[in-house]
């Protein structure tokens, strides 16, 4: 063990010494901000959503050092053919298709980037001219509820006499084949508003703007009023801010905490089949994962208290719930095209483990008995269904996992187990808070057991020389999925497999790597190993761990999120992962575990060296409340704050677990 606690302690050093200096830096108005030096070249990608419209940023800075933005917008709502997965309407208008402007009559040469700056909104700042005589400020952002995205120029005088400025009047229409589209033909359209030339006077600006935007052709031609759009994006930006507030002595971890808030919560789109949480990546919108959404991200929303989120994982469930049927044939691992349809591409993924997990956590977290009734019966069906396809060594059989195939998971999984276990528990402190037989409900603490001896007889293996899990039968090399028994609460292997995941052969510079030897990762297993080992109490290595990824991910070469995976998808900003990334603090550091409508389970793990952390505005378990954990000599104080009633305090040794019951509304 000391040899393996020392290789990790290696391979952190090395990769924090490797590390470069972060390419961005925090900001005082709480974004992240690139001070781009003379000579720097860089190019990155963002996305940013509305409810009808996502756009995927290219931005960066050329060799001469002028700056360039291209974007594909997508346009969920809009759908090609055949409507499957991938059919939503999409476009690229490429950074050559800007606009051209102009000072004093004369096309703009020399222009030098200066500053870039996230925060909902991209903005790119520049200077134009051997005295920098004019500022050039370009904000890029979505509409927040229309399928447009938009452009704003804003230019200001910074020279002694009077100048004039102009944005090159521009207007592209693309008409699409009736026959590739469900209703027929889409315009799809970039252009300026308000062109023209304008005189400034020192020290004034002003600003042009372009509207790059998509209807269906039997459509009205849209007015836009961008400077109000903006307000509106930036009004939504802050109300995500403003819910579920981090406050820690890192800063660091408090911005990317509120980063993953935007994209979690950004991502969910307007459809025939209502809202729905969408991935997102220019490939996968309108439609809901067993995955993705029921197990990554729906647990997650109740505590931040959106409206739209709580809807959106309320609209999965039921769209889930569609595909119950008498013959427990599975429920289709993706209903897609606004529910019109479904993808089942690779069979059992262990989906129905996934949902009743999810369901269970977001029916708990959600304190809402009427919903909770309502997803009742959907959680007994994926219940019944992981019982039928318990295999003779106790565990539960699964075509494939959630990466599909891409890597090899045998007959039966560590993932699709392990799920099913607290699915099992949830569902039966669910069922006791709305009256269910006591049988059922010891039957499922009953199978709860069992799977869990099972998953250790059958997956617990000695790997790699850690004392771990297989990852199926016949796995001789390490996998990244090792991390979810922990997050399971499942501690029987924490040391051998905390061990593993932070030793040389799966840590990688991204993370985890997938399988020990391979250079594929994806983020959510890495997610899910940082929640997992800080429950598992050590609290410490984690931290050392999680720092390195966020300021990785939040200030490094590809900002401002966790992303999804390479080198499939060239680490997307799927929306989910932000999901994930959030669970780490609620569900990690804070311990949260949902045990009743109204209450939960904490197991704080306050770092040392912390005084205090705190969790400002969770909108959980029926009540909006504080969750404040400080020290108290050896000891923890945790104290819950509400205006519905006096405040909950409690002393507790490091390491223990107290329960909080809420008064219910």
């Amino acid at each position: 063990m000391l040899r393996h606690l020392a290789l990790s302690s290696f391979l952190l050093g090395s990769l924090l010494s490797g590390q470069t200096t972060p390419r961005w830096s925090l900001a005082p108005d709480g974004g992240i901000a690139w001070a781009v030096k003379p000579g720097e070249v860089h190019q990155d990608q963002i996305e940013m959503s509305g409810r009808q419209v996502s756009m995927i940023v290219t931005y960066g800075v050329r060799k001469d050092g002028t700056p360039y933005a291209g974007q594909q917008l997508v346009f969920p709502s809009l759908r090609t053919v055949p409507n499957d997965t991938h059919a939503s309407l999409s476009y690229t208008f490429a950074a050559e298709a800007a606009p051209r402007y102009f000072v004093d009559g004369r096309p703009v040469r020399g222009e030098v980037t200066t500053r870039m700056h996230h925060l909902g909104l991209l903005t790119i700042e520049s200077v134009i001219g051997r005295q920098k005589e004019v500022t050039l400020t370009r904000t890029i952002f979505p509409s927040t509820r229309r399928p447009a995205a938009f452009q704003a120029y804003s230019f200001k005088n910074n020279s002694s006499k009077p100048l004039t400025v102009e944005l090159e009047e521009t207007r592209q229409v693309v008409t699409t084949a009736a026959a590739r589209g469900v209703d027929g033909s889409f315009l799809i359209s970039a252009q300026t508003l308000d062109a023209g030339v304008r005189t400034l006077e020192p020290g004034g600006s002003t600003t042009f703007s372009v509207v790059l935007a998509a209807r269906r052709a039997t459509e009205p031609e849209p007015k836009f009023d961008v400077p109000a759009e903006e307000g509106q994006r930036r009004a939504l930006v802050t109300g995500f801010l403003s819910k579920l507030q981090l406050e820690t002595p890192d800063p660091v971890l408090n911005t990317a905490f509120a980063f993953a808030k935007i994209r979690t919560t950004e991502s969910i789109y307007d459809t025939v089949g209502g809202l729905m949480h969408g991935p997102g990546g220019g490939a996968y919108y309108a439609a809901v994962w067993a995955n993705d959404q029921a197990e990554y991200a729906n647990p997650f929303f109740p505590f931040l208290g959106d409206v739209a989120g709580n809807e959106s994982a309320l609209n999965a469930y039921r769209h889930f719930a569609r595909y119950m049927n008498p013959e427990y044939k599975p429920i289709p691992s993706s209903i897609i095209a606004g529910g019109l349809s479904f993808w089942n591409g690779a069979g059992d993924r262990g989906d129905m483990a996934m949902i009743a997990y999810g369901a269970s956590r977001f029916a708990l977290a959600n304190g809402d008995e009427k919903v909770a009734r309502e997803l009742w019966p959907l959680i007994e069906w994926c219940l019944e269904y992981c019982k039928r396809k318990v295999t003779a060594q106790g565990v539960v059989a699964s075509d494939s996992d959630e990466l599909e195939g891409r890597f090899p998971a045998g007959k039966a999984n560590l993932s699709t187990s392990s799920l099913y276990y607290d699915a099992l528990i949830s569902a039966a402190m669910l069922g006791r808070q709305l009256g269910q037989p006591a049988g059922q409900l010891g039957a499922y603490a009953d199978r709860a057991k069992a799977v869990r001896a099972a998953i250790e007889s059958y997956f617990g293996a000695e790997v790699s020389g850690f004392h771990t899990y297989r990852y199926y039968d016949g796995n001789t090399v390490l996998r990244s999925w090792i991390c979810i028994p922990l997050t399971m609460g499942i501690m029987d292997r924490a040391q051998g497999t905390i061990d593993a995941l932070f030793s040389p052969t799966l840590w990688t510079v991204n993370g985890l790597a997938t399988q020990a030897g391979d250079k594929t990762f994806w983020d959510r297993s890495t997610l899910y190993a940082l929640r997992g080992v800080l429950a598992a109490g050590a609290t410490e290595k984690a931290m050392e761990f999680l720092t390195y990824y966020s300021k990785l991910r939040l200030l490094g070469d590809h900002v401002p999120y966790p992303v999804e995976a390479w080198p499939e998808g060239n680490q997307r900003h799927l929306a989910a992962e932000s999901a994930l990334y959030c669970r780490i603090f609620t569900e990690g550091l804070f311990g949260i575990r949902p045990s009743g409508l109204h209450s939960f389970a904490v197991t704080p793990r306050l770092p040392a060296g912390w005084p205090g952390m705190k969790l400002k505005g969770i909108q959980a378990f029926g009540q909006a409340f504080d969750l404040a954990v400080t020290r108290a000599g050896t000891q923890l104080k945790v104290v819950v704050t509400s205006a519905a009633q006096a405040p909950i305090e409690r002393t507790i040794s490091a390491g223990a677990t107290t329960e909080i019951h809420l008064a219910a509304r």
